[in-house]
């Protein structure tokens, strides 16, 4: 571990010792099952030691990362230095009359399940987006018409300097896919949701169709990060990539998918990057072919693996 024993020390004095891993395989906290080693990973259990462990990076001058459940996110083959925080193990959901407040861990499904376990109306769409909480508000995460800023209404977050922040969804500046969470530097502890009173089953029977409608036509079978691109204006992503025959195209163990072209696959152990050359292929391809850009929906995070990963 190097220069990083001090610091695996003072972050043993923040959390325990179960949620500090060093050389932890990032491939195992990741949809797509790629990722090479964290130097630091760690996992806190509630908002004081999330808040001890940013400002530890801040005043030891260490890289610092934050891993959310990896859904919509590729992890390079040589891994990320420094701390990687993951907030998995903050995932409480609680009701109160119209609103649904959640950890920024918790995955999103759950979220709409909760909202329908309590009859509440507006997180319907979310019920198939394989993301946590805070992921979601990261990216203003969407789906069959709905998105996170149609039913937030404030968030807690941890800044750059580790203070803790009250915010108004307003002030995330919300848009397709986009935010200033990133830009600012936020890290999402909670979100809280303004929901509506309806009826359970009217509901479950938009949630069950819109469930239907995504388990038949995903490749969930395999690995994934889920939609790759956004959607170009005036187009569909996946029909251009499907116009460009690029379906079954595949790179080493990264396959464009046969179900849905805007899906690639890890289909066979792929490596990282085996998935990022065939995302490149796909880009290339469609500005050939139709002289559209298409932009990446998921975000490309670490360092190349400069050497053959060895197995310790």
């Amino acid at each position: 571990m190097g220069n990083y024993h001090q610091i695996y020390q003072k972050l043993l004095a923040i959390t325990s010792e179960e949620n500090v891993m060093v050389n932890e395989y990032l491939k195992n906290h990741t949809y797509t099952q790629l990722g090479g080693k964290a130097d630091l990973f760690v996992t806190p259990t509630n908002y004081d030691e999330v808040q001890e462990v940013v400002k530890l990076a801040n005043r030891e001058d260490v890289a610092f990362t934050l891993l959310g459940n990896g859904s919509n996110l590729i992890v390079k083959d040589g891994g990320i230095r420094g701390i990687v925080l993951s907030l998995k193990r903050l995932k409480d959901i609680t009701t109160e009359d119209e609103r649904i407040i959640a950890q920024s861990g918790a995955a999103i499904i759950d979220v709409s399940r909760s909202a329908l376990a309590d009859a509440l109306t507006g997180l319907e769409f979310a019920c198939g987006i394989p993301g946590t909480v805070g992921g979601a508000l990261f990216m203003n995460a969407g789906a069959y018409g709905g998105e996170i800023k149609d039913v937030l209404y404030e968030t807690v977050v941890v800044d750059r300097n580790g203070e803790q922040l009250t915010l108004s969804a307003d002030e995330l500046d919300l848009d397709y896919r986009t935010s200033n969470i990133p830009e600012k530097g936020y890290i999402v502890l909670e979100a809280r949701f303004q929901l509506k009173n309806g009826e359970y089953d009217e509901i479950k029977a938009v949630m069950d169709d819109l469930t239907h409608r995504r388990e038949s036509k995903q490749p969930l079978e395999y690995p994934s990060c889920g939609s790759v691109f956004k959607r170009p204006p005036g187009y569909f992503a996946g029909k251009l990539i499907q116009d460009s025959d690029l379906q079954g195209k595949s790179i080493g163990g990264a396959e464009v998918s046969t179900k849905h072209a805007g899906f690639i696959v890890n289909k066979n152990n792929a490596t990282a990057t085996e998935y990022i050359s065939v995302i490149e292929l796909v880009q290339r391809t469609v500005k050939e072919k139709f002289a559209v850009s298409l932009e990446r929906e998921v975000k490309i995070i670490g360092e190349d693996m400069e050497e053959p990963a060895k197995v310790d």
